[in-house]
């Protein structure tokens, strides 16, 4: 049985992972909402679904496996709460690539000047 208790709500900042989510195929995208619906859901995720990126001030990837491809998105708290998603990629190597940790660290950086 399936509770509707939500431990932290997911939203979108821009239109970052919008843009990533929507180029996904259905079979994907379906996995990213369940996906993202567990950790919501979940009081304690396991890290096979949500990890802090080492050597980062609070930024988490989200890790989705689907078939043989595996994704990663970008996220962070606020409030301890809310999981704010930046963007996503494909996951092609087994070191996730520098350009990508850079580039959700820009995006959570411009999220917290905006606030």
């Amino acid at each position: 049985m399936k509770s509707n208790v939500r431990f932290r709500t997911a939203i979108f900042y821009k239109d970052y992972f919008e843009k990533f989510f929507l180029k996904q195929s259905e079979k994907t995208r379906a996995k990213i909402i369940w996906t993202i619906q567990l950790i919501e859901e979940l009081e304690r995720v396991p890290e096979i679904y949500l990890r802090h990126i080492e050597s980062t001030d609070g930024l988490y990837e989200i890790r989705i496996k689907q078939g043989n491809d595996i994704f990663r998105i970008f996220c962070f708290f606020d409030q301890g709460k809310l999981i704010i998603l930046v963007n996503g990629f494909q996951k092609k190597t087994q070191k996730t690539p520098k350009k990508e940790i850079e580039k959700a660290l820009k995006i959570m950086e411009e999220y917290k000047n905006e606030k």
